[in-house]
């Protein structure tokens, strides 16, 4: 009985004291920072890896443009994205169910636990490589369970009239952790490739210990019974579209990519299939997953419908410069092909400097003016940046390039933060988890699809000249017509990801036998850094000018679709009921004026 009493005791002090603290005007801004260093290090690694690929697979000796090691590579780079896009629903309503501070508690130390198993890879070859793809999927769980409820933590700390500053700083880290990474990744990864995960691991035990302490549970928690069947035909069907997506832009059979491929046709179809049997069975069940009345509320439609296509817009546009700079315009600037992973990250800064100008500011003004203004015209600001990159030649002056990523970064900031303000100040506190967990999967899936779209309208615009284009270049160098052909043939999104990966491209295929039969001031000029960049940058060109493209059409309609959010709005929950479902049609789209 004593032990009852001082455990009951010992609660007693707990909840005193977590009202003591969350009842300060600072515990607020210890939620956004804490938060804030989640999301941080969670986006963070969803690109470290870009960068550092090339030292990680010198490491663990394994040839990742050799045929049976593209998927390697792929799911290195995509599994870490395709985990966060599947689980984040689920995850934010285990949030608004057990406690959100508990499942983000939990999110940082399974990551941190996942980041010391990378750290600790021993093994080399295949092995290895699988090791890593696994490690990095459980790893990616745990980053879910961060950002599946840290929007929702911050949105249940502030106040209605601070909340889009809160926000806005919080999705400036989420959106400049992407490229942070790639600088991180490139400084640490020549030094010893190991350090690309370790990295992360005083980071998430500070983080982990630190959220323990002085992070409590304020929102409003219900208690509801597990949709199972939700769970299992989302992820199922999501899962399936996505690697879908990822097999669709490897080469099959002799097409230049695999969207004929039967099984990439079985995963896309079956898995739209699947998805349309999870939105039926979220009408069925007491409890759903994944709310679909949530998309009676204007705001969250339409916010979540502009975030998708802005994430469209972006989310390849990463993987494109990259391959712009490291695979043309840095060799032709006397960069060495090893030194371009990390030059290139560091070239890219503009647009992070402009997300970190932008996405605060704006965050801040939309708690006063509402959001429509900020994202809409933050969409026409990056629509209009795409369309200036799209202008500039292949071997542009870097500081039109500069300028141009400078204003990308202020448009998608801009839009970033008022946006998502927008989505969480729509929804019913009991319904934030899962709310802010369906806006992320909208975005993290988006992510997936840009890079699935991005690589397919590179491949298709390279296809169409490349092959001719060095077979001419080699033969007209004296390469053997033999071997000439045997680069020619290499699939194009091979040489992307060579490009990707900052290898020679000429001397990896044409290899010591072909290149010493040349005169060595040719040996020196096919591998040069001037030869195969010049060579490729033709086709490079054509295949800029479509994805350029698609980029300008999802920010336009994306900024259509962000007129229609509607005027400034926020969820009233002294209206809701008790069991939190009372919400009329008319309430839930109810808008005030901005």
């Amino acid at each position: 009985m004593a032990d009852t009493g001082t455990a009951q005791q010992r609660k007693v002090q707990r909840a005193q004291r977590a009202a003591r603290e969350t009842a300060s005007p600072h515990y607020k801004w210890i939620v956004l920072s804490n938060t804030t260093l989640g999301v941080l290090i969670a986006t963070i690694n969803s690109s470290i890896l870009l960068i550092a690929l090339p030292d990680i697979f010198r490491g663990i000796k394994i040839d990742p443009l050799a045929p049976g090691n593209t998927s390697l590579l792929l799911w290195l780079i995509m599994g870490y994205m395709v985990v966060t896009a599947v689980l984040v629903v689920g995850l934010g309503r285990l949030g608004d169910m057990y406690g959100r501070v508990r499942i983000y508690n939990a999110g940082f130390a399974i990551f941190t636990f996942f980041s010391v198993m990378l750290a600790v890879t021993w093994t080399h070859g295949t092995a290895a490589g699988l090791w890593l793809v696994a490690m990095r999927i459980f790893q990616g769980i745990g980053g879910a369970m961060l950002m599946a409820n840290s929007s929702a933590i911050i949105t249940d700390a502030f106040p209605v009239n601070e909340r889009g500053l809160g926000l806005g700083l919080n999705m400036v880290a989420a959106i400049a952790g992407s490229f942070i990474g790639l600088i991180v990744g490139g400084l640490l990864a020549p030094v010893e490739w190991h350090l690309v995960f370790l990295v992360s691991v005083p980071i998430g035990l500070f983080g982990t210990v630190w959220a323990y302490l002085r992070l409590h549970d304020t929102g409003v928690r219900r208690h509801a019974e597990m949709d199972w069947w939700g769970n299992l035909t989302f992820a199922v069907g999501l899962i399936a579209v996505l690697v879908g997506i990822t097999y669709g832009i490897q080469p099959y059979h002799g097409d230049t990519m695999g969207w004929t491929n039967p099984w990439v046709l079985l995963a896309l179809v079956g898995g739209a299939a699947v998805l349309a049997v999870f939105c039926w069975v979220e009408t069925k069940v007491a409890e759903p997953m994944f709310r679909l009345s949530l998309f009676k509320i204007r705001a969250f439609t339409f916010g979540n419908v502009a975030s998708l296509l802005g994430a469209l817009g972006r989310g390849g546009l990463m993987f494109i410069l990259i391959i712009w700079l490291q695979g043309i315009w840095l060799p032709r600037h006397g960069y060495s092909f090893e030194s371009t992973p990390l030059w290139a990250g560091i070239f890219m800064l503009p647009m992070t400097l402009g997300f970190l100008v932008a996405g605060p500011t704006s965050g801040w003004l939309s708690d006063r003016f509402g959001a429509r203004a900020f994202a809409t015209g933050g969409m026409v600001v990056a629509a209009g940046s795409f369309v200036w990159l799209w202008t500039l030649p292949v071997d542009f002056s870097y500081w039109q390039f500069a300028l141009a990523l400078l204003v990308n970064g202020l448009g998608m900031g801009l839009f970033a933060a008022p946006n998502r303000t927008g989505i969480m100040n729509s929804l019913p506190a009991h319904q934030r988890g899962v709310g802010a967990g369906m806006s992320t999967v909208f975005s993290n899936s988006a992510m997936v699809l840009s890079i699935g779209i991005f690589f397919s309208l590179m491949i298709t615009g390279l296809a169409s000249s490349l092959p001719q284009t060095m077979m001419q270049g080699l033969t007209a160098n004296g390469v053997p017509h033999d071997a000439a052909a045997q680069v020619a043939a290499l699939p194009p999104v091979g040489v992307l990801f060579a490009s990707l990966l900052g290898y020679n491209l000429i001397q990896s295929l044409l290899g010591p036998h072909v290149l010493h039969q040349l005169p060595t001031a040719t040996q020196a000029h096919l591998t040069g850094h001037e030869f195969f960049p010049s060579l490729i940058s033709g086709p490079f060109a054509d295949g800029l000018g479509v994805a350029f493209g698609f980029a300008i059409a999802a920010c336009l309609i994306a900024a259509f679709a962000s007129v229609f959010r509607g005027g400034k709005y926020v969820h009233d929950d002294t209206n809701d009921a008790v069991d939190g479902d009372s919400n009329t049609p008319s309430e839930l789209i109810a808008e005030g004026a901005e």
